[in-house]
Order: structure tokens, then C-alpha cells, then sequence
């Protein structure tokens, strides 16, 4: 963690100071001090990253709004406490609750990489895809490798939910973006470039655009819950790249045409998960019809969304392990290796965000967080502050709808941007930091 003095800040706008490459920063406030966070706002550098990502094909194949982006992170950029507190500039260290502004990310820094799944639609087929982006300039760390620039085409070793390319895939250079990327498809068929238009039949004629069933599964008519809401979705085709509540794990390392220069973290490397909480009637446990519950009238079709109990009881999904460095639901911190195997709630707030508004990224160290959107759609931003054991850190973008709603866990970064023209109302509830 890379400290920037007291004097190195004055508002949002204040100069960078360099520190080792990949190093996150924690930029002090002093007390009084007023920050402008309309300008060089992160929430609005995340939108701008996802506005600006180009799809192989036209726009009409894709289901827009369930599109996901995955945007790997070199370093964060945190504002410290401000008050009394502005000099506790280690996060494991900010104990007071009552200081929101020591959550507050000041920038993110890419890693050049980015990820993105969803659904496709060919007439009446439709499954998912995966997008691997590399921007391969002077400075990205295969070129650094190569010494040089990496040409035409590099190459990609990928592994997707533990199956493996047969071979390493050939990744063009896209002229339009300057990067180097491809875009697989799980369509099942040989003639894939006939159903498509004229910027996919260019694309599929580079090698950008591939159908590769056997490594991205599925079709989202796997998942029509008609006559079958009882059963537990992740049963339900485990292995497709699109399934609604379980991660989706990519391995990644890239090499230039060669096969012999390789940007692998080492031979380790890199390691992505889909892995946003978000749940709703389309994306629910199970569900089914309840008569008369509760000994009431009529008929309720209800859904798990979230559980810890029953069938359930294994997923511990609103449970939460405890670092040493972190209160528990009570306020205590008692050492490493503690559960708390329920979901603590300490407020509960109703919020409308106007037209172009959003709340922005920030993270809480110690405690889970509900949002849950009745009405409106937004952009909602999910990811780490810190690295975790099996993935990179990512910040990871969706839309939420209404009825749905997204699990934060303890450390996650998170931030919701309505771009819409129209209000949105946000439940949101959990415990505070």
C-alpha cells in the first residue's frame, strides 16, 4: 500500500504521485478539506469503459441488457479517513463506523484486460458468449516480453469452468480498437457466419468472431422454469457460460505467435470469476405456488432468492468469514477464523436516484449490503478492494432491473449509475461500516 502525504491532496483533481507499478494508493484528506467528486469521478470512467467496449457483431444479436463486463484491476486509488481520523490511512486499521469518507474510491487503474459474457440471439438459437480483450501496446507486459510490438496476432491459452482449448486460440488485432480481441460463441452449428451481418461475417472472416460449442455451453431455454420451479437451479446445466447463480471461473495467459513469450503471471496465470450475487424471479434457487399461506387466501407464487436454510443450508450464501482486522455483527474483533452464519441488518433505506445520477464507488470493510431495485434500471458495479485466494480482482458491471437484487460481501467495492432518463427507486439494507 503506497501512502501519499497529507500535502499531495487538495481536492479530487490533485496530481498523481507515482508509486511502484500496481501499487494501490491511500490519499490522505486533511481536515476541512471539501472534495469535488462531480469531476475525474471513477463511477463515471467505469461507465465510459463499458459504453466504449465494440462486439464483434451487430448490435442486434445481443441481448443488451444482460450483458456483463469484467474489467481486471492493477492498483485502486482510496481516499483515507477525513476529521480526527485523516491520519489512519491503512484500511484494515479505519475502526470508525461514522466515517463514510474513508470508503470512497478515488480511481481505478485497469490492467488492460477486459471480459465480457452474455446472451446471443441467432433466429431461434439463443446461448452465450465470451469476449477476451488484451491491449497489447509497448507497455502491456507481453510486449514488454517480446521486446517489442506484438504484430497481427497473438495467442490465448483459455480454460472455462475447467475445460481447456485444444489448442492455443489465434487472437487478432481489431484495427477499430487497437486491441487485440476475440469473441467466442457456444452456437452449435457449422454455418454461423451465414446467420450473421456484414460486420460478423468480417469478423468470423479475421478470426474474431468463433463458434466454439464445446467450451461455451449452454442455451438460455435450459433455464424456462415453466412447470419446474421447485428445481434447484444449480442443478440446472452447471456447466453453461451463462447460468444465473452460479460463478462462471475463466484462466487466462497469453502468448505471442510463437507460443514461447507468454504473459502467465509466471506460469500461475490469471484467474477471473463472473461472480456477482444477483438474484431475482429469472435468476432465483427455485420457487413454486403456495396455497393459501399461511393459512391466507388465494394463491402466492413465491421465489428463493437468498436462503441459509433447507436444501440450502450448504450454500451459506448470506454468511460471511471474518479476517482478524474486521468487527463482527456485535461490534467485537476476536482473531481470524470466525463465521457468522447470518445476514446482519442495521438499516434499512428507501432511495430515488434522479436522471444521470448514481451512487458511487466505495467499499465497506466489514459488513454485507442489500440493493434491491423496485423500479428503474442501472448500471451496478461489484469488486474487490483486495485481492482474494482464487481470483484476480475485478470489477465486475450488470444491469439491475427491477425485482432483482445484488449481495455485496464484506470488501466489495460498489456503485449503481442511473444513465436513464427516468428515476430509480432503490431499497437498499444491511449493516454499516
Amino acid at each position: 500500500m503506497w501512502i501519499i502525504p497529507a500535502n499531495a491532496v487538495r481536492d479530487s483533481l490533485a496530481p498523481s504521485i507515482e508509486g511502484e507499478p500496481g501499487t494501490d494508493r491511500v490519499f490522505q484528506v486533511p481536515p476541512g478539506t471539501v472534495l469535488n467528486f462531480e469531476q475525474m469521478n471513477p463511477l463515471r470512467k467505469l461507465v465510459d469503459l463499458c459504453g466504449n467496449t465494440r462486439l464483434a457483431a451487430g448490435r442486434r444479436f445481443y441481448l443488451e441488457e444482460d450483458l456483463q463486463h469484467l474489467f481486471p484491476v492493477a492498483s485502486l486509488d482510496l481516499y483515507g479517513p477525513q476529521g480526527n481520523d485523516a491520519d489512519v490511512l491503512d484500511p484494515t486499521r479505519q475502526d470508525n463506523k461514522g466515517d463514510f469518507q474513508k470508503q470512497n474510491l478515488r480511481d481505478f487503474h485497469p490492467t488492460g484486460v477486459t471480459l465480457v459474457r452474455g446472451w446471443v440471439s441467432v433466429d431461434d438459437w439463443v446461448g452465450p458468449f465470451l469476449k477476451l480483450s488484451y491491449q497489447g501496446g509497448l507497455d502491456s507486459k507481453l510486449a514488454r516480453a517480446v521486446g517489442g510490438e506484438l504484430g497481427e496476432r497473438i495467442r490465448l491459452w483459455l480454460k472455462i469452468a475447467g475445460r481447456t482449448t485444444t489448442e492455443l486460440l489465434e487472437v487478432p488485432h481489431v484495427l477499430e480498437t487497437g486491441r487485440h480481441e476475440i469473441e467466442l460463441w457456444g452456437y452449435p452449428g457449422a454455418d454461423l457466419r451465414d446467420h450473421l451481418d456484414e460486420a460478423g461475417r468480417a469478423a468470423c472472416d479475421r478470426g474474431e468472431l468463433v463458434a466454439y460449442p464445446d467450451l461455451i455451453r449452454g442455451r438460455r431455454d435450459d433455464f424456462a422454469r415453466q412447470g419446474q420451479d421447485d428445481l434447484f437451479l444449480n442443478q440446472i446445466s452447471p456447466d453453461c457460460a451463462m447460468h444465473p447463480t452460479l460463478p462462471l471461473e475463466v484462466e487466462v495467459a497469453w502468448s505471442d505467435t510463437s507460443g514461447q513469450v507468454w504473459d502467465s503471471q509466471g506460469g500461475a496465470n490469471y484467474h477471473y470469476q463472473f461472480s456477482m450475487i444477483l438474484r431475482g424471479p429469472e435468476h432465483c434457487l427455485a420457487g413454486g405456488l403456495s396455497s393459501q399461506p399461511h393459512g391466507g387466501i388465494g394463491t402466492v407464487h413465491y421465489h428463493n432468492l437468498l436462503s441459509n436454510y433447507g436444501r440450502y443450508s450448504g450454500m451459506r450464501e448470506l454468511a460471511r468469514s471474518l479476517e482478524s482486522w474486521q468487527f463482527d455483527a456485535f461490534g467485537h474483533k476476536e482473531g481470524a477464523g470466525r463465521t457468522e452464519p447470518f445476514f446482519a441488518v442495521d438499516y434499512v433505506d428507501l432511495g430515488i436516484l434522479h436522471s444521470h445520477s448514481g451512487i458511487g464507488l466505495h467499499r465497506h470493510r466489514d459488513n454485507q449490503e442489500i440493493f434491491f431495485m423496485v423500479q428503474g434500471r442501472a448500471l451496478i458495479a461489484v469488486g474487490d478492494w483486495c485481492k482474494r485466494p482464487e481470483r484476480e480482482r475485478c470489477i465486475e458491471v450488470r444491469t439491475l432491473r427491477p425485482g432483482h437484487l445484488v449481495l455485496l460481501k464484506p470488501g466489495q467495492l460498489h456503485g449503481l449509475m442511473n444513465q436513464s432518463e427516468s428515476e430509480a427507486v432503490l431499497l437498499t439494507f444491511g449493516g454499516y461500516d
